[in-house]
């Protein structure tokens, strides 16, 4: 689909939907020939229009506006304010306003107008028809005043000969209505024929035989006459020449005849070949070929006749629009008085040879030919009415309309053939002052032919644009300590209105007391002196107002960065940095971080830091101010490091300043407790029998070389209390009694007591063996000793009392066997010297000594027994195996410290009672100083620990290790961090080597290993 179909498809649409709120049709009917101020009729009368607004109750004053062509004579005039029509001086003629028509009904001659409501609000467009009825002001008249026709003398009575008609351009009854002959004397007669068209063709009739010897020539007179009121008429003289006589007239093969041939065909192209045959012969039987009177003389003058050959052409261009049918009477003479008639009817066919026109006549009255509209006109604003034509028919004749570029205008189609240009969206003056655009009009013919008028539209400007900065947002830089008034910057705005709706002030908002602005130039200084570490950035407002009516304004954002210049040194948030970390914290750890500030900006406040008196203890990054260690710290060593820092800015000249940094050394707890009493693992303390409950049967102590709550202990009994006889105090590490001692408790009893610090994040503890004799007195110490031996191979875990009576009954099945030997031989001797005397001798000793062996080994077994069956409902905390892992550790080779392998994890039972756990949260503040930029606090301790070397077949407790206890040969206990170990002299008793089993027993298996520190 092209550009113009597309339109002429917008066109159809556009009619099919006719606002019939705002195109209405009035028709009149008046008569030709009126005189002026005749009225015609009433607009708001004949279509009811109220001049009373609907919406306030007011009357409304409408405009009635004639559209009409510049330069045209208008035949009717409308009344501005009461919308009357009336006729004005310029005469009405309905044959000049319809010239060249042809019209069957009275009522078919007519013209149009255009009248327009206004304003736009009540906008409507009248379109009026106006009829105008024929009056009888023209009389018919013949061709020519003198009409000659020849007749035969041999014609018959009754002959008849065509007589050129009339022509009236009235029409109707005011058209030609009747013939008459003056004068006929008897010889002619007159008669009318009416075609089937209406016309009336006058026929003369011979009534008597002529002869042209007598008289060959009669002058007679034709009258014609209308039927108007009044009635008029006019003459022609009638000559009628008697010829001689010619037997045979030519004959036509057809008398009518129609054709079709288009208007632009050219010159010399053949219309019709007529043809007629004369039976006479000879010169008699030669036809020519005239025109009848009856053809016009513009027939004639576009076509051409052969007189010969009957050949008719076009012998001048033809026009459809002006003509579009011609009849041609053509007649074929013999040279005898009664030539042949053939009509040819020659229609000229439509060909699209007229483009379009286009009748612009404007609502708004333009000025020089154009037209001016405010920029706050409404959208819709009606600027002229449209009318498009074409001369063309059918197709050729289809016109569409349309504006040839994009504008805020269009057409809005009103009628078939009008249109109504408006603006279609608001009017922008800033944006566009003039429009100038053409309205094509464009048929529907193969080729498209356009016509194109011109439309001219200028905008008045409104104020309505606000006063627009170049940037919303203006930023400038102005150093510190800058002097008064110095110029800034130049603030500009523009105004895209005209005249004194672009005239622009400046005014400066809040928060601009620091500048001044001039109102006119927009010249932006400084009124104080700048301090960019009092005030960085300023940011205020400037607005521009512009002067027109009522005044618009806008704002712009103003921000001004002081620069900055080297005027502050660095300064250092504290004078004195202490910082505290924990020892034994690697090397190269970051120990604090030393922060200093600059006001200044830039490379002025870029500071480098550097230590001025360190002995290369510390490393301090000059940038960031990280201080790391270059030395692993050890509390015990060096409690505190102090040295001094300088901070260095990048200004020009550069300022400095210093400060004081001390690094305090923190306690890790890396110690474990150290037993001062007892003195030995194999040592004892005696418990009589008549202590009485709260005494202290013996004490424990222990100390710790780490500082604080690392070295704060607790003691516990984890193992051999089972009956509850003793209770040890968990911070003087004192035992006291709980019950007083009976019967059933005298023997041994082992308590494994630990002595635990409450160091964090781990503690650690100790073991430690205290052995106490129950009985009244310690008589025998070898056997008790001998007991202290026996019970080491007991698993930390049980009572020694589960385990004492098989080593007494080893022992009495001993004395036994010897008794029983020693018997056997008094008895081979009594038999051998004294059989009687010896006897009895043996007897008597066998006896003395098994009661002395039973009282040394141990207490009475059957009273321990049911005294123990007495306190079955005191139970002791559920026992359980400990799980042992070997643990390597080396010392120097010392014949005073033989190491004992062995480990112990204890119980989850025993952790409970024996480990104390320190409550961080409830501790005093007293490890870190308070408002201290520490950050040694958030790293942990990484003091080196002890290498423990797993073997292969032992299980891996996952309960905290500890480490063991080492005393001297002569104070040798069992104790532990991660492990629990056995120490003895070098000497070769069998638990100076000896490893723990997971089942809970020592064994004298395994190589020696040492601790390695």
């Amino acid at each position: 689909m092209d550009l113009r179909d597309f339109y002429l498809l917008a066109a159809l649409i556009a009619c099919l939907r006719l606002d019939s709120a705002i195109a209405q049709e009035l028709i009149y009917t008046i008569r030709e020939e009126l005189p002026e101020n005749v009225p015609i009729g009433n607009i708001p009368k004949d279509l009811n229009i109220s001049h009373i607004n609907a919406a306030t109750g007011t009357s409304a004053s409408l405009v009635y506006r004639l559209v009409s062509k510049a330069g045209d004579a208008p035949l009717v005039r409308v009344s501005s304010t009461t919308g009357e029509i009336f006729t004005t001086s310029n005469r009405i003629d309905r044959e000049k306003l319809c010239a060249g028509a042809s019209y069957a009904e009275e009522n078919e001659c007519f013209f149009e107008l255009e009248v327009v409501i206004l304003p736009n609000d009540f906008f409507r467009l009248i379109k009026i028809k106006i009829i105008v009825k024929d009056t009888n002001d023209n009389a018919p008249m013949f061709p020519s005043p003198v009409i000659n026709i020849s007749i035969p003398e041999n014609t018959l009575i009754n002959s008849r000969f065509p007589i050129p008609s009339a022509t009236d351009p009235d029409t109707g009854f005011n058209g030609v209505q009747h013939y008459e002959l003056l004068n006929g004397q008897s010889v002619f007669g007159l008669d009318i024929v009416e075609t089937p068209e209406g016309e009336k063709w006058p026929q003369l009739i011979v009534q008597q035989n002529l002869d042209r010897e007598q008289k060959d020539t009669y002058v007679m007179k034709i009258k014609v006459e209308d039927g108007g009121s009044p009635q008029k008429s006019s003459t022609a003289i009638l000559q009628v020449t008697v010829s001689d006589v010619n037997d045979n007239r030519p004959v036509f093969k057809e008398s009518q005849v129609e054709v079709h041939i288009p208007e632009n065909a050219p010159v010399g192209t053949s219309v019709i070949q007529l043809h007629a045959t004369d039976a006479d012969i000879g010169s008699n039987a030669e036809i020519r070929y005239i025109f009848g009177a009856q053809v016009a003389p513009a027939t004639k003058r576009l076509f051409a006749l052969n007189n010969t050959t009957g050949l008719i052409t076009v012998q001048r261009s033809l026009d459809r629009e002006e003509t579009a049918i011609h009849k041609v009477t053509v007649l074929a003479s013999d040279g005898s008085s009664t030539p042949a008639r053939a009509t040819v009817t020659i229609n000229v066919t439509d060909v699209n040879d007229n483009p379009p026109n286009i009748d612009l006549r404007y609502i708004i009255s333009p000025i020089n030919g154009t037209v001016y509209l405010s920029e706050k006109d409404p959208v819709n604003t009606k600027i002229a009415l449209i009318t498009v034509s074409d001369k063309d028919t059918d197709v050729n004749g289809k016109v569409i309309c349309f504006i040839e570029r994009e504008v805020p205008f269009h057409l809005k189609a009103v009628y078939d053939n009008q249109y109504l240009l408006e603006t279609s969206s608001l009017l922008d003056y800033e944006g566009t002052k003039e429009f100038s655009f053409k309205i094509v009009a464009s048929d529907s013919g193969k080729p498209s032919l356009n016509q194109t008028a011109l439309v001219r539209v200028k905008l008045e400007d409104e104020n309505d644009n606000p006063p627009i900065f170049s940037q919303p947002v203006i930023e400038l830089s102005v150093s510190e300590n800058n002097r008064r008034g110095l110029y800034l910057t130049t603030i500009s705005a523009t105004d895209e209105d005209s005249g004194k709706n672009a005239d622009i002030v400046y005014q400066l908002g809040p928060n601009a007391s620091f500048f001044d602005l001039d109102r006119k130039t927009g010249v932006l200084t400084a009124s104080r002196v700048f301090d960019r570490e009092e005030q960085e950035r300023f940011i205020f407002t400037v607005t521009a107002r512009d002067n027109g009516t009522p005044p618009l304004q806008s704002q712009a954002a103003v921000i001004v960065t002081v620069l900055d210049e080297n005027d502050n040194s660095p300064k250092f948030t504290h004078n004195h940095f202490q910082f505290f970390v924990s020892e034994n914290l690697p090397k190269y750890s970051t120990v604090g971080v030393i922060t200093v500030t600059d006001a200044d900006a830039g490379e002025n406040k870029a500071v480098t830091l550097s230590i001025l008196n360190d002995n290369e203890n510390f490393v301090l990054d000059p940038y960031s101010g990280v201080i790391k260690s270059n030395v692993s710290f050890d509390r015990e060593q060096q409690s505190s490091y102090t040295f001094d820092v300088k901070a260095v800015d990048g200004g020009q000249p550069p300022r400095s300043s210093t400060a004081k940094v001390t690094i305090n050394v923190m306690d890790v707890n890396d110690n474990s407790p150290v037993v001062i009493y007892p003195p030995s693992n194999t040592s004892f303390k005696l418990v009589p029998l008549s202590a009485i409950p709260g005494s202290v049967v013996a004490e424990v102590f222990a100390v710790d070389i780490d500082t604080g709550m690392n070295a704060e202990l607790k003691y516990t009994i984890v193992s051999g209390n089972n009956k509850g006889l003793f209770r040890i105090d968990p911070v003087t590490g004192n035992i006291t009694l709980e019950e007083k001692p009976t019967p059933t408790d005298v023997g041994l009893h082992r308590l494994v007591v630990n002595i635990s610090d409450l160091g964090y994040p781990k503690s650690l503890h100790t073991l430690v063996l205290v052995f106490l004799y129950v009985n009244d007195t310690a008589g025998n110490a070898s056997y008790i000793y001998d007991l202290i031996r026996r019970t080491m191979e007991t698993p930390l875990d049980r009572n020694i009392g589960d385990s004492s009576q098989p080593y007494q009954n080893e022992d009495y099945l001993t004395i036994m066997i010897a008794i029983v030997a020693g018997a056997m031989v008094v008895i081979v001797v009594i038999f051998v010297t004294v059989l009687v005397r010896c006897r009895h001798a043996s007897r008597f000793k066998a006896a003395q000594r098994s009661k002395q062996g039973a009282e040394w080994m141990s207490p009475n077994q059957e009273n321990k027994q049911n005294k123990k069956k007495k306190r079955k409902k005191r139970k002791s905390p559920k026992s359980s195996l400990l799980n042992f892992v070997t643990i390597e550790e080396s010392k120097p080779d010392d014949a005073v410290h033989e190491p004992i392998n062995g480990t112990i994890s204890l119980p989850a039972e025993l952790e409970e009672q024996s480990i104390g756990r320190f409550d961080w949260g409830t501790a005093p503040p007293t490890t870190f100083k308070p408002n201290s930029p520490d950050l040694a606090k958030h790293y942990k301790s990484a003091s080196p620990q002890s290498a423990f070397h797993l073997k292969p077949d032992t299980p891996v407790s996952v309960k905290k290790h500890h480490v063991i206890q080492e005393l001297p040969l002569d104070n040798t206990f069992v104790g532990g961090c991660d492990t629990l170990s056995k120490r003895s002299s070098t000497s070769s008793d069998h638990f100076s080597a000896s490893e723990c089993s997971s089942q809970g027993g020592f064994k004298t298996k395994g190589p020696l290993h040492t601790r390695q520190i």
